[in-house]
């Protein structure tokens, strides 16, 4: 189960793990399993809302049986809980606990593990004769781990309604910030060349602000103090979601230390920022031209941007050629048994709308796209097919069947989530009428 999957009510996850064992054992063991789960239900009634009593309460349940069977899911509960209340203990504990157990969990806990043991390495560095580097050696490991699962993400269709291109994006992105954990590991295990390589690697596989201070602070390290303040000054020219202001202004400030240490003053200061923000915005427009020329809804922002490829391999479809034409949007996928229901009532309402005012599009929502040609071949629909390349994402689709009509400037008009199939007929009919007429 994913890690995901733990941010489901408490008390809920905890009872689902009970009724579970209790259904598996014999009837005395489901006795005392229930005496326990009424026990746990209990105390996680009272401790409410607050993460500190929820987790004392679990943490009490775990002394008192040792030997629960709940135990797995109990601990995913404390991994999760320590996350959320920036707990760096209890995340390394229940965390390693909980990756041990499960190799490929989620990549949001193995991310928040390897940081949290690394800024224990970083405390324990500060310290009088303190060693860092076994706490550093084992997030390495970690570190490792993570970047192995995350290239394993290449070989994968593009998940989440994202298009090719957006995928890579993702795809890069979780590297370069495995990376910086890897080269953070590396320097405070007293790897500094390590260190440098990795973070160098990192920031040419996506030029992001948390890649160009780990690049600067290494190389600050190793006495490469012109280098270092070229990093520090792209560190604060990116804006992204890793960058806050305080580590902005860190960067800002310690390139001016070294800067002024180097030539006496700040004076030509500016020019070496204005240089590092002109570099980095060169090297993210060559990124995005790349990643546009494999695929031409890589930065489609309105619906009419995107163009969708068929899934008989034919010319793909421009939206935009659609403009002046009401557009309506099935969502639909392969596994989906009420959109097979729902497949032969639009083929009866496309029978009202004939004139070619109105354009029906089949958008297939499988991962796996090579489920397409055998499945319409098996159910004899003559429908064109469509992939959504990443359209899905930016309409939000969160389940389908979805239905969505655009009017005539293609702006959404109707969504339909789901069907009533006694009234799914006359409803798009009326909201198709609605876009011709207004």
């Amino acid at each position: 189960m994913s890690y995901r999957g733990f941010q489901m009510r408490l008390p809920a996850l905890i009872l689902f793990a009970a009724v579970a064992f209790a259904q598996k054992a014999p009837e005395p063991a489901a006795a005392a399993a229930l005496t326990e789960q009424e026990e746990l239900s209990k105390a996680l009634g009272e401790a409410g809302n607050s993460g500190a009593d929820i987790t004392r309460a679990l943490e009490y349940h775990l002394r008192k049986y040792p030997e629960t069977a709940q135990r797995p899911a109990i601990e995913k509960a404390l991994a999760q809980w320590a996350i959320e209340g920036n707990d760096r203990a209890r995340t390394i504990l229940y965390g390693e606990r909980v990756l041990k157990a499960e190799p490929d969990n989620e990549l949001q806990l193995i991310d928040r593990v390897i940081r949290s043991l690394l800024d224990q390495a970083e405390l324990e560095q500060a310290k009088p004769l303190k060693d860092t580097s076994e706490t550093a050696k084992k997030a390495l490991v970690y570190a490792r781990r993570y970047e192995s699962q995350i290239e394993a993400m290449r070989t994968r269709a593009a998940e989440g309604h994202m298009s090719p291109g957006q995928w890579t994006e993702q795809v890069d992105r979780n590297l370069t910030r495995s990376l910086v954990l890897k080269a953070r590991a590396f320097g405070l295990s007293g790897q500094t060349d390590d260190a440098i390589k990795t973070a160098t690697t990192a920031w040419t596989t996506m030029p992001a602000s948390e890649a160009a201070h780990e690049l600067a602070r290494w190389l600050e390290k190793a006495g490469r103090r012109e280098e270092a303040i070229e990093y520090y000054a792209a560190a604060f020219s990116i804006e992204d979601s890793a960058a806050t202001e305080a580590g902005r202004d860190a960067d800002r400030r310690r390139a001016g230390e070294l800067y002024t240490a180097i030539h006496g003053s700040e004076k030509g200061l500016g020019d070496v920022f204005l240089a590092a923000y002109d570099r980095t915005r060169t090297l993210n427009r060559e990124r995005v031209a790349r990643l546009k020329a494999g695929d031409p809804n890589f930065d489609a922002v309105e619906i009419a941007d995107f163009t969708l490829p068929r899934s008989d391999g034919a010319k793909p479809l421009a939206l935009a050629s659609l403009k002046g034409k009401t557009v309506v949007l099935d969502f639909w996928a392969t596994w989906c048994g009420p959109c097979r229901a729902q497949h032969p009532l639009i083929e009866n309402v496309k029978k009202n709308f004939k004139d070619g005012d109105v354009v029906f599009l089949a958008v297939d929502a499988d991962d796996d796209h090579s489920l397409v040609a055998p499945f319409l071949k098996e159910n004899h629909w003559d429908t064109d097919v469509y992939f959504d390349g990443g359209m899905g994402r930016t309409l939000k689709i969160s389940s389908i069947p979805t239905t969505i009509v655009l009017d005539r400037e293609g702006r959404v008009s109707s969504r339909m989530t789901g069907f009533i199939p006694e009234l799914f007929e006359d409803m798009l009919k009326q909201r198709i009428e609605e876009t011709r007429t207004n």
